[in-house]
C-alpha cells in the first residue's frame, strides 16, 4: 500500500487518495467543477461556487425581469420561505400517514385555493377537492389524465384546446397519447370563438380547455360560454388559471371587470392555479382543483401487484420533498388575504404605467388592452425589429420575453408584471424610448437568403448533427463561448422556421448546451 493512501480500518475513505487535484473541464471553460470531487469540499467554498455560477443568471429580484420568476418585494419573505423549506426539506410526501405535517399543510393550501376560486361551503361547488402538484404543467397533465381515464370506453380520446392555451396541454396530449384538437383564436380578440369550440367537440372528446388568462397575451377566454358548451355535450371543462388564478380574484375586488372564470361557473369541472406565480411562493407548487371527489378519482394511481408496499399517488411524483409545500404554507400565512389585495393593487398600477409607455411609443401597439397582469406589444413599423428591441432592452437591464409569429398573429414582446415592478415603472418609459431609437438605428436583422430558404423549406427529419452544429456555431450557440449576449439573429431564424422545424432546432440547440462536465 503506498504512503499516499489512507487505510484506517473501517474508514469510509479507505483507499481514497488524499491529494488528487480537482478535475478541470476538458474544454478549458469555466464550467462548474465536478459535483463529485475526490475529497469533500468545505461548505463555504461550495456556497461560493454556487454564488459565482449564479452571477451569470438573470436577476430574480428588483423588478426588471418580466418572465420566469415572481417577486413581491416583501421584506423578509425570502428568509421565511427558506427557513420553512429547510425545516421540511427531508419530509417525504409519499406517505401522508408517516408525515401528517405535510398532509395538513397540503390540505390547508388546497382549502385556500378552493375558497379563492369559487368553491367551498355555501358555494356552487361545496364539495370541491384538490391536490398539490409541482407546477402548472403537472396540474394540466393530471387534469387531462383524469378526463381520459374517466372514459376507458373511448379508445382514442381527444381534447379541445384553443391555440392560445399553454403548451403544457400539448405536452399532456403527447405523454398520454391523447389527440389534440386545436381551436383558432381571433386575431382581433385573441380569444377562441365559442362556436368554433362547439364545432370541435366530437364523441371522442373527453375534455375542453380554456385559459384565465392566456399566458402569451394575458386575455381571458369566454369561460362561461365554453363551459356551457362543454356541459351540453357531457364533456369536462378545465380552466387553466395557473397564471392568473391567484391574482384575478383580487383584481376583481379592486374594481376591475373580471368575468367569472372559476368553480362558480356551471360546467367548470376542474381548475388549476400556480402558487409559485402570483401567490409568490418559491418554485414548485401548483394546485389542481376538481368540483368533487368523483371527478378527481381517475387522477390517482395505485398499484399493489408486486411484492413491495402498495403504491398510491395522487400526483405524478411518488417521493416529494416537503420543502416547497412548507415554504408555500409559510408564504400564504405571512402575506395573508389583505397582503394579496395590496400586492395586486401595486401590480395593476405597474401594468397601467407600462401599458401607457407602450401606447406613447411610436411604432409599437398593444396586442390587447391589459386585462390581468400582462403587457404584450408588437411593432407596427417595418424598420423597428422587435427582436433587436428585445436585445436593446436587455442591454438597459430590462429582461423581456420575445414571442414568435403564429399564423395571423405577429411576433410580440411579453411582459409578466409583478408587484416588484411598481417602483421601477418610471424608469421603463425613457429606457423603452431609447431602446426603440437604438433598434431603429441598428435596423432589422437581415438573414442571408440561402439561410431563409433553408429555414422555410427544410424538413425537421433532414437536420443532421453536422448541420445543427454548423448553425449553432454560426449563431453563437456552439463551442465554449457560452450564450450570446444578443439573440436577435437567433430569434429571427426561429421566427422564419415553421413550428415543427423550430421545435427540432431548439431541441438540438438545447441538447448542445446540456452536456456533462467532468
Amino acid at each position: 500500500m503506498t504512503d499516499d493512501l489512507r487505510t484506517a480500518p473501517g474508514d469510509p475513505t479507505d483507499a481514497v487518495p488524499t491529494d488528487l487535484p480537482e478535475a478541470a473541464p476538458a474544454d478549458g471553460t469555466d464550467a462548474a467543477p465536478s459535483a463529485l470531487p475526490a475529497r469533500g469540499v468545505p461548505a463555504e467554498q461550495v456556497l461560493a461556487e454556487i454564488r459565482a455560477l449564479r452571477a451569470a443568471d438573470r436577476p430574480t429580484h428588483g423588478g426588471r425581469l418580466f418572465a420566469y420568476v415572481y417577486d413581491p418585494a416583501v421584506p423578509g419573505l425570502d428568509d421565511l420561505a427558506s427557513a420553512a423549506h429547510a425545516g421540511s426539506a427531508h419530509v417525504n410526501g409519499l406517505d401522508p400517514t408517516a408525515f401528517p405535517s405535510l398532509l395538513a399543510m397540503e390540505n390547508a393550501l388546497v382549502g385556500a385555493a378552493v375558497r379563492l376560486l369559487g368553491g367551498g361551503p355555501g358555494t356552487a361547488a361545496p364539495d370541491a377537492v384538490g391536490s398539490v402538484t409541482s407546477g402548472g404543467t403537472e396540474s394540466l397533465i393530471l387534469a387531462v389524465k383524469a378526463a381520459r381515464d374517466a372514459h376507458p370506453d373511448i379508445a382514442e380520446p381527444r381534447i379541445v384546446v384553443p391555440v392560445s392555451a399553454h403548451a403544457a396541454f400539448a405536452k399532456a396530449a403527447h405523454y398520454l397519447r391523447v389527440a389534440l384538437d386545436p381551436v383558432p383564436v381571433s386575431p382581433q380578440t385573441l380569444r377562441p370563438e365559442v362556436a368554433d369550440v362547439a364545432a370541435a367537440i366530437r364523441p371522442e372528446t373527453v375534455l375542453v380547455a380554456c385559459s384565465a388568462p392566456s399566458y402569451a397575451h394575458g386575455v381571458l377566454d369566454p369561460v362561461e360560454q365554453i363551459a356551457a358548451v362543454a356541459a351540453r355535450s357531457g364533456v369536462r371543462c378545465h380552466v387553466d388559471a395557473c397564471f392568473g388564478g391567484w391574482t384575478l380574484p383580487y383584481l376583481r375586488r379592486l374594481g376591475l371587470p373580471v368575468p367569472r372564470f372559476d368553480l362558480s361557473v356551471p360546467g367548470v369541472t376542474s381548475i388549476s392555479v400556480d402558487l409559485h406565480k402570483y401567490a409568490y411562493v418559491p418554485k414548485g407548487v401548483s394546485v389542481l382543483l376538481h368540483r368533487d371527489a368523483a371527478l378527481r378519482a381517475p387522477q390517482y394511481f395505485a398499484f399493489a401487484d408486486w411484492p413491495g408496499y402498495t403504491m398510491v399517488n395522487p400526483v405524478i411524483a411518488s417521493t416529494r420533498s416537503g420543502g416547497p409545500i412548507a415554504a408555500a404554507y409559510a408564504t400564504l400565512r405571512h402575506i395573508g388575504d389583505a397582503g394579496y389585495v395590496e400586492l395586486a393593487g401595486r401590480t395593476v398600477e405597474a401594468v397601467r404605467h407600462l401599458a401607457a409607455s407602450v401606447r406613447g411609443t411610436e411604432g409599437l401597439r398593444l396586442m390587447a388592452e391589459p386585462e390581468s397582469t400582462v403587457v404584450c406589444f408588437t411593432s407596427t413599423d417595418p424598420g423597428l425589429d422587435l427582436f433587436v428591441l428585445v436585445d436593446e432592452l436587455t442591454a438597459r437591464g430590462w429582461h423581456t420575453q420575445p414571442q414568435m409569429t403564429y399564423g395571423e398573429l405577429p411576433a410580440s414582446v411579453h411582459l409578466t408584471v409583478t408587484a416588484s415592478v411598481a417602483p421601477k415603472v418610471a424608469e421603463f418609459g425613457p429606457d423603452l424610448a431609447a431602446a426603440v431609437a437604438a433598434a431603429r438605428a441598428a435596423g432589422p436583422v437581415r438573414l442571408p437568403a440561402e439561410l431563409l430558404s433553408l429555414a422555410a423549406g427544410l424538413s425537421p427529419d433532414a437536420l443532421t448533427p453536422e448541420l445543427v452544429a454548423g448553425l449553432a456555431d454560426g449563431l453563437g450557440l456552439g463551442g465554449s463561448g457560452g450564450l450570446p449576449d444578443r439573440t436577435a439573429t437567433v430569434n429571427t431564424l426561429l421566427d422564419a422556421a415553421p413550428p415543427a422545424l423550430r421545435e427540432r432546432l431548439l431541441v438540438e440547440f438545447v441538447g448542445l448546451l446540456q452536456r456533462p462536465t467532468f
